[in-house]
């Protein structure tokens, strides 16, 4: 909150004590204290300031929690300017690269009260928490153990890592639970110095190695039109498409990778040649992900399904004929619901 921590506890060295209310943003009140002539703003209106679809906020509502505080039930969503707070903080977790639901998370603990009239003191301001300090239970030593030898450039143990976290944990689990916090962890650093660019480019080969050989050969796929996967056309950073494809792999999903940065007409060039029962579009920079990657992909005699996958689409207001994806399991497991193909 602003420039400053503040706490209950008194044992601080150096603290300041302060008898008045804290210093800071007013806290997002909750609902039992929403002002009765306070201004709300309709779902219409709160989807064209922040960009974004209104269905995309009855979803965030419906589920993670972050809608209007004051709504009830059989009653349009009015939203007070708290609530719009909420959903800019929302807004600018994904567009750091958060989950949804990661985004949700944040921006719901972001606007819990602080006291009101409280004895508390002012902190020095801390250094930002790494991501690695997020991993949590037995997972937590593989993550320490990746960053180590990431950390150390030793390409041999990072690939050894990475299968045999692979075999153990599955590539889903191994990507959000083991990779993401150390790749976090680079691109914080990266973004505070400068440095350890050569350890997230060995790490991403690494990793693009250990994918590719945990996915099996599909001789015999259960769909019969395949799963075409692509980055959007500017989108460079394709490794999260790997991670898709491995796991669809793994389930008997047969998948045609057509990698990064694919043009437009080259994807319908891909559609019309393959007939493919779904394409995924990967985007993860916000400038990327625009609806027009779709509006060229050409209508086929068979129904092909269109999938937006990543940060870079969650603002993106999509045609009606795409489907956005919430995160790599959530790919998996819509791609597969909805391209009919059980096991």
């Amino acid at each position: 909150m602003g420039d400053h921590r503040v706490a209950l506890s008194s044992a601080e060295p150096g603290a300041i004590p302060l008898l008045r209310p804290a210093v800071g943003p007013e806290p997002i009140p909750d609902v039992d204290v929403v002002r009765q002539d306070e201004p709300t703003l309709p779902v219409a209106a709160v989807a064209r300031r922040l960009g974004v679809a209104p269905a995309t906020l009855r979803t965030w509502d419906r589920r993670y929690g972050i809608g209007p505080r004051g709504h009830t039930t059989g009653r349009h969503r009015r939203y007070a300017p708290a609530d719009v707070a909420r959903l800019e903080l929302m807004q600018q977790a994904l567009l750091r690269g958060a989950s949804p639901a990661e985004a949700a998370s944040y921006a719901l603990r972001a606007d819990q009260p602080e006291p009101a009239f409280a004895e508390v003191h002012v902190l020095a301001p801390r250094e930002p928490e790494s991501p690695l300090l997020h991993a949590s239970g037995a997972r937590s030593s593989a993550v320490l153990s990746l960053n180590r030898a990431a950390m150390a450039m030793d390409a041999v143990a990072t690939q050894q890592l990475l299968s045999s976290c692979i075999d153990e944990l599955g590539v889903l689990a191994v990507w959000d639970d083991v990779l993401r916090p150390v790749l976090s962890a680079l691109a914080s650093r990266w973004a505070q110095s400068g440095e350890c660019v050569e350890v997230e480019r060995m790490l991403h080969e690494c990793t693009l190695a250990a994918m590719i050989g945990a996915t099996p050969l599909v001789t015999t796929p259960r769909n019969p039109r395949p799963v075409l996967l692509c980055a959007a056309p500017e989108e460079r950073y394709a490794l999260p498409l790997y991670v898709l494809r491995a796991a669809l792999a793994q389930a008997g999903i047969g998948t045609q990778m057509l990698g990064a940065a694919l043009p437009v007409d080259a994807l319908a060039a891909a559609v019309r040649r393959t007939g493919p029962a779904a394409v995924a579009v990967w985007a993860q920079l916000p400038r990327c992900g625009t609806a027009e990657v779709f509006t060229g992909v050409p209508r086929t005699r068979q129904r092909v399904r269109l999938f937006a996958s990543g940060p870079g689409w969650f603002t993106v207001d999509l045609p009606d004929r795409v489907d956005r994806l919430e995160d790599l399991a959530d790919a998996v497991h819509r791609i597969e619901s909805l391209i009919g193909c059980p096991r």
